[in-house]
């Protein structure tokens, strides 16, 4: 998956939040995907943050606009502007430390009550390169996965692996979807039923997917 021309026309832009707890590496994750950068020295995010990137799915331009905020509790406050018009989510955890693992279903609850409720949503299971240290198995993550409807993949930001399939499956998806809905849409005009104002060549800037994702499924992918 290549990067955009940075000359080319946005087709799309999409917003993907990060969440989950304090210290379980979103920062990192961001910085891996966004920028191909990793600190080990990297502070807590204060409030929230956002980064960009431009890809090319299927030769469109699509604008990734990923939001980063801490895992605090003092910082709960932003949930509603923070979740407002996103159309995938990261739901991120640490191998390591089973407490975060524990603190998904809160994450996955919070999310659900404020977030589109057709939002793509990846559960992450961050620092896979710390084995020996590992709380959480992949098989229990799997689980829960599959019983939420969510796609799943473990990753290392420290060693870059599987940070871009991650964002890139999400992203992807929001593609496929958008892309779904505006060929019934265009079907619908076609027969007279539809809007009549075309969405060919306009930048779409997605408030959230009012379209449907296929009934709960085995999304998983085992890293």
């Amino acid at each position: 998956m290549a990067n955009a021309d940075p000359s080319q026309k946005v087709d799309y832009v999409f917003k993907v939040v990060l969440i989950g707890d304090s210290g379980v590496g979103k920062s990192q994750i961001l910085a891996r995907f966004a920028r191909n950068d990793f600190s080990l020295d990297s502070k807590s995010t204060i409030g929230v943050e956002f980064q960009t990137r431009t890809l090319l799915i299927e030769h469109k331009s699509v604008k990734a606009q990923i939001w980063d905020t801490a895992g605090q509790e003092r910082y709960r406050a932003v949930t509603s502007a923070y979740y407002r018009g996103a159309a995938g989510a990261m739901l991120v955890y640490d191998v390591t430390k089973r407490q975060t693992f524990n603190h998904i279903a809160r994450w996955l609850e919070e999310l659900r009550g404020h977030a589109d409720k057709n939002i793509v949503i990846m559960l992450v299971g961050n620092k896979s390169d710390l084995e020996k240290q590992r709380e959480v198995s992949t098989e229990d993550a799997t689980e829960f996965a599959q019983k939420e409807g969510l796609f799943f993949l473990e990753t290392s930001a420290l060693a870059a692996k599987n940070v871009e399939t991650a964002f890139l499956t999400v992203l992807t998806e929001i593609f496929n979807i958008v892309n779904k809905k505006n060929l019934v849409a265009g079907e619908n005009q076609g027969n007279g039923n539809g809007n009549p104002t075309s969405l060919a060549g306009k930048k779409i800037i997605i408030p959230g997917p009012a379209q449907e994702i296929p009934a709960k499924r085995n999304t998983c992918c085992r890293s």
